[in-house]
């Protein structure tokens, strides 16, 4: 961001920024440019309408400089905020953590209605959640689950942290634990469902993605290996000595992927049982049954 003086009104400080954002070619400048003034300024969205002549200090001017200058230099705006709004949830971020996206939410749409027959069915309803990053999908579960209690597992501590504190704050906690494992390495009983959010992205392919995610979310959470499909031929391979006898699997996919996912978990012995489309009528969710 360009030195020199800022606009002392709010509505003049949205203006300059999304300008700044707009002339670098920022996608969805008008919205990172509202939340950036609404972080820095400690203002609403209504504040943002109905008062725009409300004064800016110059600790919030120096704050909204600051956080303008990371994303023109390329850093995703909620990582800038450090929390995103997932499945209605306020979820911090971490260097260890994939951002949630709303593509993922089909994932949460995809598993609830099984989540809610298992608790039916048994009174209670044992998710886990592999490659928890967050901890999204398991804790968007909980939160509209009440009958349900979920292992979340992964390989980085950073992101089991993370997927912790995320629990404490949507108040679901007592029903959360956190495990460290490498797939099922870790992982000791039986579920009613698994469900995954798994790297999917070919190894050749990271380097084509947007700046933003390749060099902002961990590789780990998106280097599906060779072909993209490594993740799926572990869970799958894993997942009949860790499903209950009606349990189900319910995993994100790429685009394109339906096919190639659906005949790794063939040969483990399951059928496709459900499906779930992205905003953008992508297909992004698999349930897989026995």
């Amino acid at each position: 961001m360009a030195e020199g003086a800022l606009p002392a009104t709010l509505g003049p400080l949205l203006r300059h920024v999304r300008r700044a954002l707009e002339e670098a070619g920022v996608t969805d400048a008008a919205l990172d440019a509202r939340l950036i003034v609404e972080h820095a300024a400690g203002a609403s969205r209504t504040d943002l309408v109905t008062d725009p002549g409300r004064p800016i200090g110059h600790a919030q001017g120096e704050a909204a400089r600051a956080m303008l200058a990371r994303r023109l230099a390329g850093e995703p705006v909620h990582r800038i905020l450090g929390s995103r709004e997932f499945y209605g949830l306020r979820l911090a971020l971490s260097a260890g953590t994939l951002e949630p996206r709303p593509d993922t939410e089909a994932l949460v749409e995809a598993a609830l209605p099984f989540a809610r027959r298992a608790a039916d069915r048994h009174g209670a309803c044992r998710i886990l959640d592999l490659g928890t990053g967050t901890g999204a999908v398991a804790l968007a579960l909980l939160a509209q689950e009440p009958r349900a209690q979920a292992v979340a597992s992964d390989i980085s501590p950073d992101a089991l942290a993370t997927a912790a504190a995320n629990a404490d704050m949507t108040g679901v906690a007592p029903r959360f634990t956190a495990v460290r494992s490498d797939w099922f390495g870790g992982i000791e009983g039986r579920f009613h469902l698994i469900v995954s959010n798994p790297p999917y992205i070919a190894s050749s392919e990271i380097a084509l993605l947007a700046k933003e995610v390749r060099e902002h979310d961990p590789r780990a959470a998106l280097d599906g290996g060779a072909d993209g499909l490594d993740a799926y031929r572990a869970i799958a391979a894993g997942a009949p000595a860790h499903l209950e006898t009606d349990g189900v699997v319910a995993v994100e996919i790429g685009i394109g992927q339906e096919a190639d996912v659906e005949a790794l978990f063939a040969t483990q012995g399951f059928g496709l049982a459900s499906t779930a489309r992205d905003l953008g009528d992508v297909l992004r969710a698999l349930v897989f049954a026995r």
